[in-house]
């Protein structure tokens, strides 16, 4: 009985939310002066976020729009104006909404409850069948054979409703093989959002209408630069093909981003004034940029970038989130930004990752389990040896330049394997543990006395939301929980 109260309680506060956007978005769209109604959106935040609201952040907020000229409200302004009216609404209610509010407060009160990591957002694979080949990509080894069944992806989304997730990415292979199955599901779960990585070689205004109209699903576009610096990972025409699937998505209204992965030949190029200026014409308006992970034996390790390619990567996208700059597209770096969310994210601290064959994988670059969605829910693949192994583990690094397990702690990665006899999941070309972080030994030795070096030369804001054990949280001076090198010591 109570969870029906609950249940009709939930529509009702969505419809009444449904409303007051869409006369937002209304109000929004007349052009008119939109600083009041964009100061009546954070006080519905507010009301939303009730007592575990940060005053001080959303007062600066309130501060912030009440200059139209200044740069990000200029961006903000953009996407309203370039975005279709119900794609926008459909994705405040459910990207805002559902899993910003709503959903942040079931998180956490299901990480006291079960003690354990609760996602924010889950990662998953319907297919690792993809048309491309691009160099370095593990995805290659994987082979063509294993799906999810869409009654899998399902469960999937159902489950981690229960726990607070409605956010899910879809990567692979390449999602939209089986975009199908992706629009059955977004339809089924109206309340979620989906973010599909995609080559955008088979993203066509069909597809795109029908994303416009369902509203509750968006694209990240790999993307890596010039034509040559693109096409000579990705196979000649690919550069085309995503060129062509922006000006798509645009026309239909659609809020995208970009995936971008940086390697030692492309840091340049997929940084420079013009690539992000293309990028903001062509209506791209954020994009996650990711370290070249040297994961599966097909992997390049000499595409990783260098140590000075990489201190370049931080001072560069950080000036162009800057006030100072007049791009108008927000980038957000993987590996780099690990101080704004307080390290690692991965083994379900804000994320997980669920492999075409339903195995639960930490992180989309750390391919082991000890779990599998065929025959677990979703709070048992939380509560999994290597998943519970993460949660006593992070933060992994003090320093939080180098937050990975894997590339810059590879000794811990190494540890927890061990310690909890988790299998290797890469069924078309096997690679063990050691083979793995062998590849980044010489690479975290290499980054540790760089990054210490910046890290130690800034001034830190401690996260909001760290998800430490209680013992490092209330003892952080504790030596025993750390090794010389900073990287912290795992008791599994």
């Amino acid at each position: 009985m109570a969870g029906k109260v609950q249940q009709l309680t939930h529509q009702a506060e969505r419809q009444a939310i449904s409303v007051m956007l869409d006369g937002f978005l209304k109000h929004l769209k007349s052009k008119e002066d939109r600083t009041e109604t964009y100061l009546k959106i954070v006080d519905l935040a507010e009301k939303f976020y009730g007592a575990g609201a940060n005053k001080d952040t959303l007062n600066a907020v309130r501060e912030y729009v009440k200059n139209p000229e200044n740069r990000w409200m200029r961006f903000i302004n953009r996407v309203v104006d370039e975005t279709d009216h119900h794609y926008a609404k459909t994705m405040l209610l459910n990207l805002g909404y559902e899993a910003f509010f709503r959903g942040t407060k079931t998180i956490r009160e299901n990480r006291k409850k079960y003690n354990c990591n609760i996602p924010w957002l889950i990662l998953f694979d319907p297919t690792m069948a993809c048309n491309l080949h691009c160099v370095g990509c593990w995805s290659g080894t994987y082979g063509h054979k294993s799906s999810l069944t869409f009654e899998e992806m399902d469960k999937i989304v159902t489950e981690g409703k229960e726990l607070g997730a409605h956010l899910y990415m879809l990567t692979g292979g390449e999602p939209t093989v089986r975009m199908n199955d992706i629009f059955k599901l977004a339809e089924k779960h109206n309340d979620c959002f989906f973010g599909l990585y995609s080559n955008s070689t088979l993203i066509n205004d069909e597809m795109a209408e029908r994303v416009r109209q369902l509203g509750n699903i968006t694209f990240m576009l790999s993307i890596e630069g010039t034509e040559e610096t693109n096409d000579a990972r990705r196979g000649s025409g690919h550069y085309e093909a995503a060129m062509k699937a922006m000006d798509i998505l645009k026309k239909h209204g659609i809020v995208f981003g970009t995936s971008i992965c940086y390697t030692r030949a492309n840091v340049e190029a997929v940084t420079s004034d013009a690539f992000f200026h293309l990028l903001e014409e062509k209506g791209a308006r954020f994009g996650f940029y990711f370290h070249l992970m040297p994961v599966g034996n097909n992997a390049v390790p000499e595409l990783m970038p260098t140590v000075e390619q990489r201190k370049y990567m931080i001072d560069r996208i950080r000036y162009v989130r800057s006030p100072e700059s007049n791009i108008e597209f927000f980038p957000m770096d993987f590996q780099n930004d690990g101080e704004y969310v307080g390290g690692c994210i991965a083994g379900g601290r804000n994320y997980f990752h669920i492999n075409s064959n339903g195995d639960a994988e930490p992180c989309v670059f750390i391919h082991f389990s000890n779990t599998n969605i065929k025959n677990n829910t979703i709070l048992e693949m939380l509560q999994s040896p290597l998943f519970m192994a993460y949660h006593e583990g992070q933060p992994f690094n003090r320093n939080q330049l180098r937050p990975c397990p894997m590339l810059e702690n590879p000794q811990l990665l190494r540890e927890m394997v061990q310690a909890t006899g988790a299998h290797q999941t890469n069924l078309e070309s096997p690679e063990d543990v050691d083979h793995l972080c062998a590849k980044c030994d010489d690479y975290a030795k290499e980054w540790a006395p760089v990054a210490d070096e910046i890290w130690a030369s800034e001034t830190h804001k401690k996260p909001s939301y760290e998800n430490y054990t209680q013992e490092k949280r209330e003892h952080p001076e504790l030596a025993a929980f750390e090794h010389a090198d900073g990287s912290v010591r795992i008791d599994v």
